[in-house]
Parts: structure tokens; C-alpha cells; sequence
């Protein structure tokens, strides 16, 4: 019997020197070892079933037995045990061969290091291995437990096998107003969900079944029996249903709360107006000064003022204690619509403000632009009276490193003020006259900043992933830069990007980016990591001869590198784009529009130029969930893109029913906060 803690192992030399050099290096390593030594092969098959190993250890050199015999008996009597080859030399075809025999690997005391290295790799997956088989018998032994706890159980339940519902439980019934299961079996289970639903559902369900779905909460709207309709969030989960693979969905169940839940739970009303369910004004700033206090990890912060149109005429119209109701039906078309880094609140009255995170000012647009034909498409209901109204959003920059709203605050509401006076129902962004006076006297300062950081290699690379949907995960990455101050910290494109475009700085900027891209490559070798390029850029006619000069000092394959320009950038300078993308093509490296879609011609654009990938633009990732008008534009763009065999990517995804959606359209990757954050992954420079 093995020490408590001790790894059990069978050692098969003819010396017990060997065996006490096993020892004491696996000791050395962490992994106490209790080593049988076994010098007979004749041994082997009873110290297989009296010890229990968790490793054999073979020294071949030994003749004690050769490997295929050791292999035979190993099998017989414990074929779960991993078999390392133990020699004195050890090359690639002595391991090869081994590895052909059965063995997991070939390892030498000679270097010890690599000893200790096999060994711990073997030992964890064997380990991994016999946790799985007990896993597995655990669960069909659970199986009928299982089926009497969803019978009894108070969250609603139902299975789902290629979107028909196969089976479901009194809850699920009680839930959607159903008094008998048969009505329920053999349905379509999009009968049940508004078609604003669909097709983040459709999504969800096929990512489920291929194993891509993990721990996201689905948010949709069932249509209930009797005509209404009920906001739910989902739970799905891969199961099985009569030896089937089938979808499991769960609405849990709020009745059955323990203490701790609902506590917090009352903490999280006191904290919420009634009415809106958004956060008092008090709280609100609490929550935007925590998170503005963290460096934003990328894109923009904007803070949202939100104001319904004609408020007067409504509140005469229904009467003051109604008009409560309208607000309450626009506060909860509001919440639909927040990402999950959003913060939102009523200020007074009829008064919403929002803390956006986006990918860039264009997706903030985009997001408010929504917004408002949401608003103007919906009926709301006060009392006996159901009635149209619209809304106006005013947008206004959150400098980074700032906790003080006040100003952008001001700003917000003048820019509200402006779009209710020019009609209403739109979007308005502070005057971009004020913001280009400021652009000037930031450009003194940031110009001397960039031009040091440049000279003084103060720049750095960081990676988003960029993940797959349609099957394993390929290694590709987008790439962004960050500048560090003089004192250490990090700073974000959003704050000195503008200022370099407009001072002739980008140029510089891009070939730092595209040199660390290139040492990035050579060092870690990635399948594809996009690099993006400036107007400048492109418009650059040396950077051939200097792409070619840096092939020649970094020996890269070209292909790993995914040069990207954006759509605005391909349509103002088309025929210098194409010169562009055939000089880089004839060099090995790939191309990418990204921002693509927003512009006025994408398709024409598409036909043009001779790319491998899009990256449809992050404006249309804004509510795409619930309009079925961008879920069509976005699905044309797919199918041109894949009719002429150009990967898509979706830009700037931030929440689970977006990239459902994606999935169902067919879209092959996703790149966004929901996958990754790109600080978490520092690449280096060069």
C-alpha cells in the first residue's frame, strides 16, 4: 500500500539504483513517489493488480522485457495505465516508435528535468481520465433521480431535439399556460417565443448542440397563451434525451429563493426606482464613479441623456399619475437595449441617463440611433390609453482618466436639447465646432507625446482573440496598440490616435505596429493576426520596398499577418486600396476590410477588391438581437462574403444573444468584449 499522498508507480529495472533515482527526482519535482520495483516480467501481471499503479516506468535497456510483451501484459491487466520508456538515449525515433507500441513517451536520467516534466503530464491526465469514467458512471446512475427531479422540480424545463419540444415538466407547462404535456409534444419550439426572438434562439440552440454554448443567459420574449407576451432569461445546456443529444432549457424558477438571494435582492430594490426599475440618481453616480475609476480596457465611454418628445402633451393627454406608466414602458424598452457594461439611472422626472461602452463613437451613435426607432416603433400603454410617442438621445464623451461627469453631463443635455428642437426622434452628439477647437489644443500636447513615446519605443501590442462559430478555434487575434506614458501608464488609442491622424503621425505609428506584429509572429507563430492600416498608410507608396526589407530581417511566413483597412478608407481611395491589397497578396500577406457594411455601397466595394475576410461593422451589432431588418442586412452581407468565399468576422459583439444571432446568420467568427478583453493578453513590443 502506497504512502498517503504518495504516487503509487511500478518501476520495471534490474537495477535498484534506477529505482532510487526515480524517486528522488519525482520527489525533487513535487510528486512523492511510492515505487515498486519489479526486475521480472513474470512479476508484471500481479503488480498490476496488487498495486493499483498510476505508472509503469520501463527501463528497455535492460532486456529485462521488451516493450510489446510489457504492452501486452499492461493491457491485460490494467489498460489504463500510462507506460513510460525509460533509456539511455533517447531521439526522435526511439520515442516515435515507442509512442506506436502504446507508451506515452520516452524519457532519459540523463536529463532529469524532462523526466520530471513526462511524468507530471501523464500522471495529471491519467488522473483526468479516471475522474471522467467516474463522472460518467455517476451520471448513469443519476439518471432516473434526475427525471424525478424535473418532474417535481419548480424551475420549468423542457428538452428540445432539432426545435422540437420532445419532453417538458409541470412548470414549463404552468409557465406558458399549458394544462396538458401533449400539447406541448412534438411542437416547434419557436411556437412559443415572439419572432423578435427567433432568431437569437435558432443561434443558441445550434451553438448549444455543438458545444459552444457555455454558462450564457439567453434573454427573450414568450408568447404566452392568452396573447401576451412574458421577457425570460434562459438557461441551456447540452443533454440527453433517450440516448439523443437534444438542448435542455431552463427558466429558473424565482419562488424557491434562499436567504441570502432575496436579500440581496431587496438590498438591489432599495436601490432602484420603482416605477423605471433604473438606478436612483444617488446610486447611479456610485456606480458610474466605480467604474470610471477603473482605466477603460478599450473603446469609448459616452454618458447618454434621454428625454421623451412632447413629454407635455403626453402628460396632459393621460394625466399625471399615468404618465407614469409611459415612463415605466420606456424604461423597460431602455433596459432591453444595455449592454452588460452599461449603467443607467433617472436623474428627474422624465430624464434616463446612460453610461455606454463601446467599441467607438460610431457604435454609440448607432446604439442611440436604434434606440430612437425602437422607441417610435413601439405602443406604449398608460391606463385604458395606448398611444405612440419618440425620444431624443444626446451624446457626450467621457474623457478617460476622468470620474467627474458634470461636464459631459452639461454637454449630454445640450446635445439632447438640440435634437428635441430640430424635430425630435434623433440622435445628437455635442457640437463638433466646440470638439475641434478642442482637438487643437489637445493636438500641442498629444503631438510632443507621441513624437517622444515614438523615439523612446514606448508603445506595446495587445491581442483580442478573435473566436470561431463554426468549429475549432483557430488562433487568431486582432491586434491594437497602446501608448505608456512617461510615467508608466497605459494609454488608450481613443486618446491619442485623433491627434496623430491629423498631424501626420500615423505613418510612424503603423510601421511600429506592423514591425511588432511581424517579431510577435516569428516568436509565437499565430494562425492570423489582423493588423490595421491608416489612411496614411495606404496611401503610402514606400511601404512596399519597406514590407519587403522587413521580410528579409524577420523570417516569417506572410500569411500570418491580415492587413485590414477600413471600409470608409476602401471607398474614398478605392484604386490606391486595390494597388494596395495586389502588392500585399503578391508579397504572402492576407487582407480585410473591417467597419464593413455601415457605408453606402458595401457590396459594390466587395466586388472590387479582393479580400479574405470582412469584419462586418460594430454599429450593426447594436440591437441586432431584436430587429429583424439589420438581421437581414447583416445575413445578404454573409452570403455575398461566402458566394465568394471571404470569411466574416462580427465586430465589437458584446452580449450572448448577439452572437447567437451571428451564429444563425451564419457568420463565422466574433470578435468583441464577450469574447475577450484585449488588455488580458499583453503581446509585447518589439
Amino acid at each position: 500500500m502506497a504512502p498517503h499522498g504518495a504516487v503509487p508507480m511500478i518501476v520495471m529495472t534490474s537495477s535498484q539504483d534506477h529505482v532510487e533515482a526515480v524517486n528522488a527526482t519525482l520527489r525533487k519535482a513535487g510528486h512523492p513517489a511510492h515505487c515498486s520495483w519489479i526486475s521480472d516480467l513474470r512479476d508484471l501481471g500481479d503488480g498490476l493488480t496488487q498495486i493499483n499503479p498510476e505508472m509503469l516506468l520501463l527501463f528497455v535497456d535492460e532486456q529485462i522485457g521488451d516493450l510489446g510483451s510489457v504492452m501486452k501484459i499492461r493491457n491485460q491487466f490494467a489498460p489504463a495505465v500510462p507506460v513510460v520508456v525509460a533509456r539511455e538515449a533517447v531521439d526522435e525515433a526511439a520515442i516515435a516508435s515507442a509512442m506506436q507500441m502504446g507508451a506515452q513517451d520516452v524519457v532519459s536520467l540523463g536529463d532529469r528535468v524532462r523526466l520530471q516534466a513526462v511524468v507530471a503530464r501523464e500522471l495529471r491526465a491519467f488522473r483526468l481520465d479516471r475522474a471522467l469514467n467516474a463522472t460518467l458512471q455517476s451520471a448513469r446512475e443519476t439518471k432516473q433521480q434526475l427525471q424525478a427531479f424535473m418532474t417535481g422540480s419548480a424551475d420549468a424545463i423542457s428538452h428540445v431535439a432539432e426545435g422540437i419540444i420532445v419532453s417538458t415538466n409541470p412548470a414549463w407547462m404552468e409557465l406558458f399556460g399549458y394544462s396538458e404535456e401533449d400539447a406541448l409534444i412534438g411542437q416547434p419550439l419557436m411556437d412559443l417565443f415572439e419572432g423578435d426572438s427567433h432568431a437569437a434562439l435558432k443561434g443558441a440552440l445550434v451553438a448549444c448542440i455543438q458545444g459552444k454554448w457555455s454558462d450564457h443567459i439567453l434573454r427573450v420574449h414568450a408568447s404566452l397563451t392568452d396573447g401576451s407576451d412574458l421577457a425570460l432569461e434562459l438557461e441551456i445546456n447540452k443533454a440527453e434525451f433517450d440516448g439523443d443529444p437534444c438542448v435542455r432549457i431552463c427558466v429558473p424558477s424565482r419562488r424557491d429563493r434562499g436567504g441570502e438571494g432575496l436579500a440581496q435582492e431587496l438590498k438591489d430594490a432599495v436601490r432602484r426606482d420603482a416605477t423605471t426599475g433604473l438606478l436612483h440618481w444617488k446610486y447611479f453616480l456610485e456606480d458610474i464613479k466605480a467604474q470610471l475609476a477603473e482605466p477603460a480596457k478599450g473603446g469609448v465611454r459616452y454618458l447618454a441623456v434621454i428625454k421623451p418628445d412632447k413629454f407635455a402633451h403626453i402628460q396632459s393627454d393621460v394625466g399625471i399619475l399615468k404618465c407614469e406608466d409611459f415612463l415605466a414602458g420606456l424604461a423597460e424598452q431602455l433596459r432591453e437595449q444595455l449592454g452588460p457594461k452599461d449603467i443607467a439611472g433617472r436623474l428627474a422626472g422624465n430624464v434616463f441617463i446612460v453610461l455606454l461602452q463601446r467599441g467607438n463613437e460610431r457604435d454609440v451613435e448607432a446604439w442611440g440611433e436604434q434606440f430612437t426607432v425602437k422607441i417610435a416603433k413601439h405602443i406604449f400603454q398608460a391606463g385604458d390609453k395606448s398611444f405612440s410617442a419618440t425620444c431624443s438621445v444626446g451624446l457626450s464623451v467621457v474623457s478617460s482618466g476622468s470620474t467627474d461627469i458634470a461636464g459631459p453631463l452639461g454637454d449630454a443635455t445640450t446635445a439632447n436639447k438640440n435634437a428635441r428642437s430640430q424635430g425630435g426622434s434623433r440622435v445628437a452628439v455635442l457640437d463638433k465646432a466646440d470638439a475641434d477647437t478642442r482637438a487643437q489644443a489637445y493636438d500641442k500636447v498629444w503631438v510632443k507625446h507621441i513624437k517622444t513615446a515614438l523615439m523612446e519605443n514606448r508603445f506595446r501590442l495587445v491581442q483580442q482573440p478573435i473566436a470561431s462559430l463554426q468549429g475549432e478555434e483557430k488562433g487568431m487575434y486582432d491586434v491594437l496598440v497602446r501608448m505608456i506614458d512617461e510615467g508608466g501608464k497605459e494609454v488608450l488609442p481613443s486618446e491619442f490616435i485623433a491627434a496623430a491622424e491629423r498631424n501626420d503621425l500615423m505613418k510612424n505609428i503603423d510601421r511600429w505596429v506592423i514591425g511588432a506584429s511581424m517579431s510577435f509572429c516569428a516568436a509565437r507563430k499565430p494562425a492570423c493576426v489582423f493588423v490595421r492600416l491608416s489612411k496614411d498608410t495606404v496611401l503610402d507608396k514606400s511601404l512596399s520596398i519597406w514590407l519587403q526589407n522587413q521580410l528579409k530581417a524577420i523570417k516569417i511566413e506572410p500569411g500570418r499577418i491580415c492587413f485590414q483597412v477600413t471600409e470608409d478608407t476602401a471607398t474614398q481611395y478605392l484604386n490606391q486600396t486595390r494597388e494596395l491589397i495586389a502588392t500585399l497578396q503578391s508579397l504572402g500577406f492576407r487582407a480585410a476590410l473591417e467597419h464593413f457594411g455601415a457605408g453606402r455601397d458595401p457590396l459594390a466595394l466587395l466586388a472590387s477588391l479582393p479580400v479574405q475576410f470582412i469584419k462586418i461593422d460594430g454599429s450593426l451589432m447594436q440591437g441586432l438581437a431584436n430587429d429583424q431588418g439589420l438581421q437581414q442586412k447583416v445575413r445578404a452581407l454573409a452570403e455575398v462574403a461566402h458566394e465568394k468565399k471571404i470569411e466574416t468576422i462580427g465586430e465589437q459583439v458584446e452580449d450572448a444573444n448577439t452572437m447567437a444571432v451571428l451564429w444563425q446568420l451564419g457568420i463565422e467568427f466574433i470578435q468583441g468584449y464577450f469574447v475577450n478583453a484585449p488588455e488580458e493578453v499583453v503581446m509585447g513590443g518589439r
